[in-house]
């Protein structure tokens, strides 16, 4: 039998009642372990050195330092720990800040417990993870650039695998969901997903996500 692999969950929230709520629903994931909470931005980055999460569910709204910052200062000092914001906030105010600095998710709290587990494990496994009001947002604001700007990124570079594993990601798919669609090994979806950042001069999920939508691998109608 296969063995689950848990996702380490840092937790951070400044509202304590909210933090117990959340750390009650993901407790009930078995997948799932919160190891570590924080109140502050502060906390969260000492939190996320010491224990190295593979996620952190990251709040907006916080005093002292708030989430934006804080998901900066993890991303720059531990890369590979990912982010996955859980906010009040809709707006475009923090939402494309947010992506830029590295974040992989972006939820908005009202948003159901079966999307937060679902979410994190999306993030876990290097997918991005976009509430959908906020993926409306995303993909009027790169098609009306793409528009703007006349860019001519070119796909040559892309072989005719990593441009059709492209589209798959654009789509939402996660990476065990490509490999079985292509009879491919996760591993190589991993391997290609990391190729294709590369020769575009990407730097996470997000911007592949942003890539492809200009470019038309994916539409509004998606």
């Amino acid at each position: 039998m296969t063995a689950v692999t848990t996702i380490r969950v840092l937790l951070v929230e400044d509202h304590a009642m909210v933090r117990q709520g959340l750390t009650s629903i993901l407790d009930d994931a078995s997948d799932i372990e919160v190891i570590a909470q924080a109140g502050d931005g502060e906390s969260a980055i000492t939190l996320a050195e010491t224990h190295l999460p593979d996620v952190t569910l990251m709040d907006i709204s916080m005093p002292g330092m708030n989430g934006l910052e804080a998901t900066r200062q993890i991303k720059r000092e531990n890369p590979d720990v990912k982010i996955l914001v859980l906010t009040m906030h809709e707006g475009d105010e923090y939402f494309f800040k947010l992506l830029n600095a590295g974040a992989a998710g972006y939820l908005v709290k009202g948003c159901s417990s079966s999307e937060l587990i679902s979410a994190l494990r999306a993030v876990q496994q290097g997918d991005v993870f976009l509430y959908p009001t906020m993926t409306k947002k995303l993909l009027s604001d790169y098609l009306q650039r793409g528009r703007g700007t006349g860019d001519r990124e070119a796909v040559d570079g892309l072989t005719n695998r990593e441009q059709e594993i492209l589209k798959y990601i654009a789509d939402g798919h996660t990476n065990q969901e490509i490999a079985d669609a292509l009879v491919l090994s996760v591993a190589t979806v991993q391997t290609h997903r990391a190729n294709i950042m590369a020769k575009l001069g990407l730097h996470n999920s997000a911007e592949l996500v942003k890539y492809a939508i200009r470019r038309g691998f994916i539409s509004l109608d998606t």
